[in-house]
């Protein structure tokens, strides 16, 4: 039985493509097209102070994988028309008082502008210019009791670190690959023995299979192992060109995967 679908697979040219590009077109898909992670994202900036501490800001946002500053704008209106016209995601405004009120009230203010047409960009980007700026404030503050002589422990004795253990980036595409080559596997396995199944009952041939001295296991069995071979066959495809491509981390041992 499974001698005879091996034959029946290699005869039929559309159960070969589906069997090897189908697998490969949902990693390309599901790699580039459900990607959740914004980086390089274009920032203008208008600072109005141009202050060291302004500058010194701004330097975090460059420093910072997911920003581009790529202008400098010299007023408001022009930061929003560049917003409008889709030449930046993310506008910065720093305010002219902005040291003064650092070095006096040791509090201040940054606006951030997001283009919000795209949802899940926009709240990206928020929650990166947020992790810039409280970095920023960090340093900030551990220079402000520098130079007063204080210590850190003094003021916080208490701080909490976290630390993601198997995606430390939180990389969207370490998430979904992998996901993709078990619904790849699912999916193979499950397709594939369905449209065999009715492929025999189109042909007519299964009622030879059922009057056959064969055991309905046996035919069960002899259809199922055939797929679950190649289905296996497919998932090593899949891990492979994720690795390869996308490279995406592959730890642990190859006979546990």
């Amino acid at each position: 039985m499974s001698r005879k679908e091996f034959t029946q697979i290699r005869r039929d040219p559309h159960s070969l493509i589906i069997l090897l590009f189908l697998p490969l077109i949902q990693i390309l898909l599901l790699g580039y097209g459900a990607r959740l992670d914004a980086n390089h994202i274009p920032v203008y900036v208008l600072d109005q102070e141009g202050s060291q501490d302004s500058q010194a800001l701004l330097k975090a946002f460059q420093a910072s994988p997911y920003f581009d500053v790529i202008k400098v704008v010299n007023d408001y209106h022009a930061l929003v028309r560049a917003i409008d016209a889709d030449q930046c995601k993310l506008g910065i405004v720093i305010p002219w008082n902005f040291s003064e009120r650092l070095d006096d009230a040791g509090r201040t203010s940054v606006q951030a502008i997001v283009d919000g047409t795209d949802d899940n960009s926009a709240q990206l980007a928020e929650g990166y210019a947020q992790a810039v700026v409280a970095t920023y404030a960090s340093n900030v503050q551990l220079d402000w009791f520098a130079r007063y002589g204080l210590s850190q422990q003094a003021t916080s004795p208490l701080s909490v670190d976290y630390r993601t253990w198997f995606n430390e980036d939180l990389e969207s595409k370490n998430f979904i690959i992998p996901g993709t080559v078990a619904l790849v596997m699912a999916l193979m396995g499950a397709l594939l023995s369905s449209l065999t199944i009715a492929r025999e009952w189109e042909r007519g041939t299964m009622e030879q299979l059922i009057a056959s001295p064969v055991t309905a296991l046996e035919i069960m069995v002899g259809k199922l192992v055939p797929y679950l071979g190649i289905g296996l066959i497919d998932a090593a495809l899949c891990a492979v060109f994720a690795v390869g491509w996308f490279g995406v981390p592959f730890r642990g041992g190859l006979g546990a995967f």
